[in-house]
């Protein structure tokens, strides 16, 4: 246990805890020492002291909030690399089809695309190892692939060319490759501008930022920011982003706690003022937005500076320290919690120990009508509270209700589809064709926007995947298939775009479905905005 006893003095020094209180710690960790040596000098049969201390940890944890967790140094890089929005490696966004590593896009200026790799070859061998039909899990192949930069790594190409298929050998040259946070950023009409966010990154205001400028030189005067599915990350993310929301000085957040001291986070621009203080905004989120998101969507609200459209967000209102161990593993400590600017608590209710219950709250929301009815939600009179500008009344404890919400429409979602999407054979469809077709799309459709306008999933495209289905034992249900047929048409629309052209091709095809975007889309160039944010 003396990873435990390491971490616990420090953290009594470190935070100056009381003698009293030091003394029972002290009296603990007396106790994790004489566990330890008993188990290490009597147990029965041999014992790994490592897992055993991280089991320890895991299940000291566990007994606290659902989000204070434990990872070990690799979990810890996996996690970091999202957030610190780049690692090294090749360059290159793939998926697996039929056990062949099958590239979707080189990154613009990457590795890759330097050496000559291009969307649609397959890489069947890395460093001589074959990593084509045999079955390897993605973890593996992206080890391979990735690698300290400077590095070279061989890998052996099957490209199509002409109706026969070539082997061509590269070397790359592993270099840093960003990890965006912007998906998406384009003009849905002459004013109006769309913004989706997949994460709060380290470089997330910066992305926002240059995609601000770029499209109100195309002339963006309103703006919908798409939060949806968007889990959070870096708290000071969220605070740089709404320096370009909020008028300077205005709150963000703040955070407090037992041991951690009022913390005030205020509005402060990137330049001489805020790039979109004014205009119309309505944020789009969902029951898996989520802590950043949360606090973006809060002070908005609260400033009364746009409106919140969907559903009622996941409710995550614990901040996390990251406590870094020698060994590489790391702990992330609940150590306070975060408040909008109205004092709202975000923070849904849980049971100290009890993270199955926590867990299965979306599904509770869901089993309660709360997804799909808007009487179903129930607010608690206790937490409500007046927004800071116009006293509209809002209301905590448990996400970010919307000024307007949308439900959750379920029609298309039926049993057939389910068993498509879960073989994966949408994306695997959607692959092939692009495989097949490539060099006709592109000299056809000059530009996304051509191709969201004109392109259209015919009978015969559906029919094939369908009849993959049945090669992958899933029965036809006719029924069920028309259902959901513009369902399997716009996801392979968007996938069809995306290998084409980029990953905003998928959502302005997406967009054009999803009930959430179309009522943020009416709402914000609709009278009613501004009677929305004068009487709720």
């Amino acid at each position: 246990m003396r990873k435990i006893i390491i971490i616990t003095i420090g953290l009594l020094i470190a935070w100056g805890v009381a003698g009293a209180r030091q003394e029972v710690s002290m009296a603990e960790n007396n106790k994790l020492r004489l566990a330890e040596a008993a188990i290490m000098q009597l147990y029965v049969d041999s014992v790994n002291e490592s897992k055993l201390v991280e089991d320890a940890i895991v299940a000291m944890l566990a007994g606290l909030d659902p989000h204070s967790q434990y990872s070990n140094a690799e979990e810890t890089k996996e996690l970091n690399e999202p957030l610190t929005g780049n690692f090294s490696g090749v360059g290159i966004s793939f998926n697996m089809n039929n056990d062949t590593l099958y590239v979707i896009q080189t990154v613009s200026g990457g590795p890759s695309e330097r050496v000559g790799i291009l969307a649609g070859d397959r890489i069947i061998s890395v460093n001589d190892t074959t990593i084509a039909g045999v079955k390897m899990k993605n973890t593996d192949i992206m080890k391979r692939l990735r690698g300290p930069k400077g590095t070279k790594v061989d890998v052996t190409v099957l490209r199509r060319n002409h109706g026969k298929n070539d082997t061509i050998d590269f070397r790359i040259t592993r270099a840093d490759i960003p990890i965006y946070s912007v998906d998406a950023a384009y003009m849905v009409d002459d004013k109006t501008g769309y913004i989706r966010l997949n994460r709060f990154a380290a470089d997330t205001a910066d992305e926002v930022i240059k995609a601000l400028k770029g499209l109100k030189k195309v002339g963006m005067d309103r703006l919908i920011l798409d939060l949806t599915d968007n889990g959070g990350g870096y708290l000071n993310a969220a605070v740089e982003l709404l320096g370009e929301f909020l008028q300077p000085g205005e709150m963000t957040v703040y955070t407090e706690g037992l041991n951690s001291p009022r913390i005030d986070n205020f509005a402060e621009p990137a330049g001489s003022k805020p790039l979109f203080d004014t205009g119309r905004l309505v944020v789009m989120v969902n029951q898996y937005s989520a802590s950043a998101s949360e606090i973006t969507s809060g002070a908005i609200q609260d400033w009364d500076r746009g409106l919140i459209v969907g559903r009622r967000t996941f409710g995550k209102g614990l901040v996390q320290r990251p406590i870094p161990l020698p060994d590489g593993s790391m702990i992330r400590l609940t150590v306070a919690h975060y408040y909008t600017p109205t004092g709202r608590d975000i923070q849904k209710p849980y049971e100290k120990g009890n993270a199955k219950a926590y867990r299965s709250d979306i599904l509770d929301r869901f089993n309660s009508g709360e997804l799909m009815h808007a009487d179903s939600i129930h607010h608690v009179d206790s937490l409500r509270v007046e927004t800071l500008r116009l006293k509209r009344p809002i209301y905590g404890g448990g996400g970010i209700y919307p000024d307007r919400f949308v439900a959750l429409d379920t029609t298309e979602f039926t049993n057939y589809y389910r068993d498509v999407t879960a073989k994966g054979l949408i994306n695997t469809y959607a692959i092939r064709y692009v495989d097949e077709h490539r060099k006709d799309l592109v000299k056809e459709y000059k530009n996304d926007d051509n191709y969201t306008r004109d392109f259209e999933v015919t009978p015969a495209m559906l029919q094939e995947l369908y009849d993959m289905a049945s090669k992958e034992g899933i029965e036809y249900n006719a029924e069920e298939a028309a259902l959901s047929r513009p369902l399997f048409s716009m996801i392979i629309k968007g996938l069809i775009g995306r290998d084409v052209f980029d990953s905003s091709t998928y959502y302005k095809v997406y967009n054009t479905h999803d009930p959430i975007f179309k009522e943020a889309y009416r709402l914000i160039n609709s009278e009613e905005y501004d009677g929305l944010l004068k009487v709720l």
